[in-house]
């Protein structure tokens, strides 16, 4: 390395440092901030969102038209672009937060000893939590949003495809910290696209940052895992599965596998693989398969699939248990429960799976035997987001087993601490 480069990086490593001592102090004051100020924070910013819908939008503009002239995937650009109705949702889940309990303080449990000792499990903030992030310009928002509900500072780095987006919605919030007294600071965007600010969050600033959470695709969740030397609560992809029962209502299967794929292609909840129980197959195949064409999407099966309709393609080994992101869907014949669970076990992420059935006794079994962050029946697996579970916002679905599992909102970005109340009482 040139003692040019040296001197650029070590002043880009100054610069993460800054961030990082800023957030602690931010920290400090936030941990002590009262439930009214942090409401009162979250609706001001949803005001502001609002008053700043022209620039907002604008901005996003921008990105959109680079990321369309870089080629970036249909699926990506979807997660990019904002317009009236998601600035709106942003908004509003802004306001939804708000108006959520504070976890900060809450009493898990409570127990007295034979000894008169009274102990509580209570609830307490993270710290300062790092959030990286790839194209969504409204994680922004629900990220800065969970994190002054839980009493936590927020270290952001947004993708450079929405980095206009995301610095706008931040002037929002900023003039809303400011508003109500807390520090500016108690929300930071990291501001370089130089992929070396991220590696010194991941690497050097363990006594500045508690926890990072990274959401996106499986290549920035790896590097995370792969670099990081502060813990970090990550989900994998969403190779998200629907399964169709033996004794799935027809009508009702046809309108969930449409939903749960199509709705939105691109995001986590999406389902990339129908499986079709083979006791249903003659009845529910081919309509399913013709309502998904029609939607538009293009249908990859296995041998009965493919003849069930000509018009879809084969399915190759490395489609099962594919996170495609886009208006494609893999559909295969399972010979009942065990097969179809068994298919998920292997080709499936632990993110979300769903069964449809009128038989109460085998969604039981899926329910309870299947180990995903998040199972459904009789539902659609775009369910499988923070605000739909009412929670307001969620910084993403974690799908490791410790600390937090499924959609991560506020109460999931607090740790506990003990409290141990006496008269007097010594340890013989």
């Amino acid at each position: 390395m040139s003692s040019a480069q040296q001197n650029l990086s070590e002043t880009l490593r100054e610069r993460m440092f800054e961030l990082g001592r800023a957030a602690r102090e931010a920290a400090a004051v936030l941990a002590r901030a009262s439930s009214a100020t942090k409401r009162h924070v979250l609706e001001a910013a949803a005001r502001e969102v609002r008053a700043a819908r022209t620039e907002v939008l604008a901005a996003n503009a921008e990105d959109v038209a680079a990321a369309k002239a870089a080629g970036l995937s249909s699926a990506m650009v979807d997660r990019l672009a904002l317009d009236d109705k998601r600035l709106e949702a942003t908004a509003a889940g802004l306001e939804t937060v708000a108006r959520l309990d504070d976890p900060v303080g809450q009493v898990i449990a409570e127990w007295e000893r034979p000894n008169g000792l009274k102990i509580s499990r209570v609830r307490v903030p993270l710290g300062v939590i790092g959030i990286i992030y790839e194209s969504r310009p409204n994680v922004t928002a629900d990220a800065a949003a969970l994190c002054l509900k839980s009493g936590n500072a927020a270290i952001l780095r947004g993708g450079s495809e929405s980095a206009r987006s995301s610095a706008a919605i931040h002037a929002c919030l900023c003039r809303a910290l400011v508003q109500h007294g807390l520090p500016e600071t108690s929300v930071q965007m990291v501001p370089t696209q130089d992929r070396e600010a991220v590696g010194i969050l991941l690497r050097d600033m363990a006594s500045y940052v508690d926890v990072i959470v990274p959401r996106g695709g499986k290549g920035l969740v790896a590097r995370v895992q792969q670099d990081a030397r502060v813990p970090v609560m990550s989900h994998l992809e969403g190779i998200c599965h629907t399964y169709v029962h033996a004794a799935a209502d027809l009508a009702m299967a046809r309108r969930i596998a449409v939903n749960a794929k199509m709705r939105r292609t691109g995001i986590c909840g999406a389902t990339e693989a129908i499986l079709i129980d083979r006791a249903c197959a003659a009845t529910h195949l081919k309509p399913i398969v013709a309502d998904l064409i029609a939607a538009g999407c293009e249908v990859r099966g296995d041998g009965q699939t493919r003849s069930s309709d000509t018009r879809v393609r084969a399915a190759a080994d490395s489609d099962w248990g594919k996170e495609f992101l886009d208006a494609i869907v893999a559909i295969r014949v399972v010979d009942g429960l065990d097969d179809a669970l068994a298919h998920i076990r292997r080709y499936g992420s632990a993110h979300t799976d769903a069964i449809i059935t009128n038989d109460a006794a085998a969604a039981e079994r899926f329910l309870n035997e299947l180990d995903s962050a998040i199972v459904l029946h009789n539902a659609s697996t775009q369910f499988a987001d923070g605000g739909e579970f009412g929670m307001g916002a969620e910084i993403g679905i974690a799908t490791g087993k410790i600390h937090a599992r499924g959609p991560v909102g506020a109460a999931e970005l607090t740790s506990y601490k003990y409290v141990v109340r006496g008269t007097g009482q010594i340890r013989p």
